[in-house]
C-alpha cells in the first residue's frame, strides 16, 4: 500500500490543490459569500490571501505547486485591474454538483476585499470589455476561454467559468438554494472557520479524499464497511508557528472512527521503515486519534521541517 503518499495527500493536503497558504488571521466567510454558494456544495475552500507572503513555508509551497485552475484564475484577476496581493484578501473556491445527484463539479470563485469598483469597471471600459445580464448582475469576461466576473457589491465579486458564476447568482438571487440552506456544511463550518486557511467536505467528497488517502488499503473490508458511515470532513492549515494541519472525519459511529484510526496509525508505522528522513520525520509529525465518532488527523512541524520534505522524492512525486 501507498500509505506514505496518502498520508502526505492529508498533511499537505489541500494546499497543494489550492496552492495558497497564509500566516495568521482567520478566514470567515461572510454572510454575502456564503449566499452565493449553490446548496450542494461538495467541498468549500477558503484562504486568507492577503498576508500568504508572510511565511516563508507558505511562499515556498506556493512557488513549488500552482495547479492550473488557481493560476488560470489569478491571471484573469490580474488582467481585470485587480492586484491580488492587495486587493483580494480572501479566496474561496466552492466545488459544487450543478445538478442535484449529478457527480459533476463545477466550480466557482469568491473574493473579498476592498475593491475599487469604479477603477475596474474604468479599466473594462478601455478594453471595450461590456458585460452581459444575469437579471440585474452585470457579468464581465475575463478571458476568451470564459471565464468571467460579477461585482456583486463594493468588497464581494464571484468569478469562474460562466456557467458556474450563473449557478452561484442564481443561490445569490434566491433563485436556487445556497449554502445558508445547508445545515450539514454550515455545522462543519463552525469547527475550522476561525482559521486561516480551513475548508469542509460533504459525504461525498470525504468519500472520495478517503479513497485516495486509503489507495490500495481502500479495497479491504474493514474500511468498505467504514465508508458508507462517512458523514463529512472538516480540516485547516495555520502557518503562524512552523506548519499544522489538522483535519476530522465525521462518522457519527465510534466503532468506525476507532477502525479508521487504527488502519492509517498501522500503515504510518509499516511505511516509516522505507522513507527517507524527510518523509519519516513527517510520518512521526502526524498523529490519528478517534473520539465521540470523529477520528482526527494531526501534523506539525517546523518551517525548516517542511521545507526539507518540500524536497523529498515523495512529495516531487505527488504534484508531478
Amino acid at each position: 500500500m501507498n500509505s506514505l503518499k496518502a498520508i502526505l495527500r492529508v498533511s499537505i493536503p489541500v494546499v497543494v490543490l489550492c496552492a495558497a497558504v497564509v500566516s495568521a488571521p482567520a478566514a470567515q466567510l461572510s454572510t454575502d459569500a456564503r449566499n452565493a454558494i449553490p446548496h450542494d456544495v461538495q467541498q468549500l475552500v477558503t484562504i486568507d490571501y492577503h498576508t500568504m507572503e508572510n511565511s516563508p513555508a507558505a511562499t515556498d509551497l506556493r512557488n513549488r505547486v500552482m495547479p492550473p485552475e488557481l493560476k488560470r484564475f489569478e491571471e484573469a484577476l490580474d488582467k481585470s485591474g485587480l492586484n491580488e496581493n492587495h486587493d483580494v484578501e480572501q479566496l474561496s473556491f466552492a466545488l459544487f454538483r450543478p445538478k442535484d445527484g449529478d457527480d459533476k463539479l463545477d466550480t466557482v470563485g469568491i473574493a473579498a476585499g476592498q475593491f475599487s469598483v469604479q477603477d475596474i469597471l474604468a479599466n473594462f471600459k478601455k478594453q471595450k470589455v461590456k458585460p452581459t445580464l444575469v437579471r440585474t448582475n452585470k457579468v464581465y469576461p475575463l478571458s476568451k476561454a470564459g471565464m468571467v466576473v460579477c461585482f456583486v457589491d463594493a468588497s464581494t465579486m464571484v468569478f469562474g467559468d460562466s456557467d458556474a458564476v450563473d449557478k452561484a447568482l442564481d443561490a445569490r438571487d434566491g433563485i436556487s438554494p445556497s449554502l445558508l440552506n445547508n445545515t450539514a456544511m454550515l455545522d462543519a463550518m463552525r469547527f475550522v472557520d476561525s482559521e486561516p486557511l480551513w475548508s469542509i467536505l460533504d459525504k461525498k467528497g470525504t468519500e472520495t479524499m478517503m479513497g485516495q488517502i486509503m489507495g490500495e488499503a481502500g479495497s479491504l473490508t474493514d474500511f468498505d464497511s467504514i465508508r458508507k458511515k462517512l458523514q463529512g470532513s472538516w480540516y485547516s492549515m495555520n502557518f503562524q508557528h512552523g506548519v499544522k494541519f489538522d483535519l476530522t472525519i465525521s462518522t457519527g459511529d465510534s466503532f468506525a472512527s476507532a477502525t479508521l484510526s487504527s488502519l492509517l496509525t498501522a500503515a504510518v508505522t509499516v511505511r516509516k521503515m522505507s522513507g527517507t528522513d524527510a518523509e519519516k520525520q513527517a510520518l512521526t509529525a502526524t498523529s490519528f486519534s478517534s473520539d465521540a465518532g470523529r477520528m482526527t488527523i494531526h501534523f506539525s512541524t517546523s518551517d525548516a521541517q517542511f521545507a526539507s520534505l518540500l524536497q523529498s522524492p515523495l512529495f516531487q512525486g505527488m504534484v508531478h
